[in-house]
């Protein structure tokens, strides 16, 4: 299947409200200025509380709970077929808005407004199951956030010339314009092969 053009760059305007349609904006390096410094600091913290090493396997172990955040996410929340006439506009602001204009680079990572009161809500989550775990792991689930946000972009955007990044792009853009109920993970197909959404 061939690789989707998608680099001509399309946005509507969403709210009448100059201030809501500009901060349903933003800019891809947002995320990484906003939430590279989280994720150092909870690293720096977490080394003291639980050792060198061991914070890299709590490290880790965060990115993986955030493929499966991720993934759950995508399936369940972005792609629920609402039928409630307030709920289906929440679902287009949310997601459908980006299936309709997959190519608008303004609205492709998340805007603060939301991502920050979603990260503030993981972190309590984190804290509460994980105790003295919570920094280590906490800072491998931003970085898996993080780093969803780039690729997803980047699927988009960017060539993409890595066999890796060949995969993920082509996987992404599958879901998009070939099979919207297959291939959920952005960031990784595992939960799609586990869970038998992959596109075979």
């Amino acid at each position: 299947m061939k690789l989707y053009i998608t680099n001509k760059d399309e946005s509507i305007t969403l709210f009448k409200n100059p201030i809501l349609n500009a901060l349903s904006h933003i800019h891809p390096m947002i995320p990484v200025v906003s939430y590279l410094p989280v994720i150092l600091y909870n690293l720096f913290f977490a080394i003291p509380q639980t050792g060198y090493y061991f914070t890299w396997v709590l490290f880790i172990s965060g990115i993986i709970v955030w493929t499966f955040v991720e993934y759950i996410m995508h399936r369940f929340v972005f792609h629920f077929h609402p039928t409630n006439a307030i709920l289906k506009k929440i679902h287009y602001l949310t997601h459908g808005i980006h299936h309709d204009y997959p190519s608008d680079s303004s609205r492709l990572v998340m805007p603060l407004p939301i991502s920050i009161p979603l990260a503030f809500l993981f972190y309590l989550v984190h804290s509460y199951f994980l105790g003295t775990w919570t920094q280590a792991t906490y800072a491998g689930f931003i970085s898996g956030y993080l780093w969803y946000d780039m690729i997803h972009y980047a699927t988009h955007h960017w060539k993409m010339r890595s066999p890796i990044g060949k995969f993920l792009r082509k996987n992404h853009l599958e879901h998009h314009f070939a099979t919207p109920n297959k291939s959920f993970g952005v960031t990784s197909p595992l939960w799609d092969y586990i869970f038998l959404t992959n596109k075979k």
